[in-house]
């Protein structure tokens, strides 16, 4: 469970990282793209309010958009184009004398390309255009060439990235080698419980046995009696008590420890339902078994054994009078899928999410009557997740409980 607790520190705390620099190298990168495409189309709109080209006089100009002052060596620097189209979408005339690349025949493509999208700005390729209607009715359609700035842009977002990624690599690490102290406090702490159910179990048992040594003694010496049986049911629901928080601490404790070994799992699930046939009977119910031959699984059989009579048990304990109770076995994919289906009472959606919670019992006054503390499906939990397997409870309406159980078949 601590080491469990471990990985989803690391993993919140590397997904909230992750979060934070997808949002900071987003938004950086999306503002230096609506910068370029800022700047761009102040550029271009200088270029056609002055019919697609700079003006002859000498810079800087009164009229220029861009930001700060304007340096008289950028006409030279920049790579436009400008093409003018009728209203029937024929080319007018163009003008690829500041450009090398942009041939008049491609320059009208491109033109055309854009009248048929309809938008004022836009992107074709690594050019910048900008459309205005022109007098004669058709439209004056001016590009500039952005191939250096987005390169750039481009450059600057694979850097963001990979730094970024060295970053997180680095986080990774140490969260893996901080998170140790982290949950050092709350391993210790949990290592002290389980040491104090397992110490105190053991030295409550010793009373108990004596407790009940001597009122089976007192029944022999003054007879029948109700409070002396009342001492020894108690006294055995005590044991039970004690006898199943040991078990569980020592199925949490040896989790990673358990001798596994390969067995005919179909043949023990089929015992152990055969064995509840008759209890099953004498309460009214009856018990459907489903169970495909010849399963084998590589587990400890024991603490198996014990997971199948908690599920066959809590379904015999709390299903309805009358009713029928199934079990079934059958693989599924990687898996063996162990179900344990019973009619009981009404469900609600916060039972399930607690039912393997330890001493939660769904309605304390029907788990009194039938002799549960609400200690056993923990149990099972912990068996199950001692094989690497997953436990979940489902009800398909509110008042069908079912347990399934999926357990590794490789």
């Amino acid at each position: 469970m601590i080491k469990k607790l471990q990985v989803r520190l690391i993993a919140v705390a590397m997904l909230s990282l992750l979060l934070v620099l997808v949002v900071i190298i987003g938004s950086i990168n999306l503002f230096n793209f609506r910068r370029i495409a800022h700047d761009s189309d102040g550029v271009l709109r200088f270029l056609s309010d002055h019919g697609g080209t700079f003006p002859s006089s000498e810079p800087p100009f009164d009229d220029w958009p861009g930001p700060g002052p304007m340096s008289p060596e950028l006409p030279f620097e920049l790579r436009y184009f400008s093409v003018e189209l009728a209203a029937d979408g024929s080319a007018v005339s163009t003008n690829t004398a500041r450009i090398a690349a942009i041939d008049d025949e491609t320059a009208v493509d491109y033109a055309l390309r854009v009248a048929r999208r309809g938008d004022e700005y836009g992107f074709i390729g690594e050019y910048r255009f900008y459309a205005q209607p022109s007098s004669q009715g058709g439209r004056h359609i001016v590009f500039l060439d952005c191939g250096r700035t987005l390169a750039t842009a481009r450059d600057f977002l694979v850097t963001s990235c990979w730094v970024s990624l060295a970053g997180l690599l680095a986080v990774l690490l140490l969260v893996i080698l901080l998170s140790r102290y982290f949950v050092r406090p709350i391993s210790e702490s949990y290592e002290k419980q389980r040491r104090f159910i397992t110490d105190a179990g053991h030295e409550i048992k010793t009373p108990i046995t004596i407790i009940s040594a001597d009122a089976q003694l007192l029944e022999m010496e003054i007879g029948d009696n109700e409070w002396l049986r009342d001492i020894q049911a108690q006294s055995k629901r005590l044991a039970d008590l004690t006898g199943d928080l040991i078990y569980l601490a020592r199925i949490e404790e040896l989790q990673d420890r358990l001798p596994m070994i390969e067995f005919p799992f179909s043949d023990l699930v089929s015992e152990l339902a055969q064995s509840f046939q008759a209890p099953a009977a004498a309460q009214g119910k009856s018990l459907a078994i489903d169970v495909e031959p010849m399963l084998t699984l590589c587990g400890d059989e024991k603490s198996l054994r014990q997971l199948v009579s908690i599920l066959l048990d809590n379904a015999l304990k709390y299903s309805d009078a009358g009713s029928c109770i199934s079990v079934s076995l059958h693989p599924q994919a990687r898996y063996l899928c162990l179900k344990v289906c019973n009619v009981t009472h009404s469900i609600e959606p916060r039972d399930l999410d607690r039912i393997f919670d330890r001493f939660y019992r769904a309605d304390p006054s029907r788990s009194s009557q039938s002799g549960g503390y609400g200690i056993g499906l923990s149990i099972a939990n912990a068996v199950v997740a001692a094989h690497k397997g997953k436990i979940s409870a489902s009800a398909p309406d509110a008042n069908t409980l079912h347990i399934t159980v999926l357990l590794p078949s490789g």
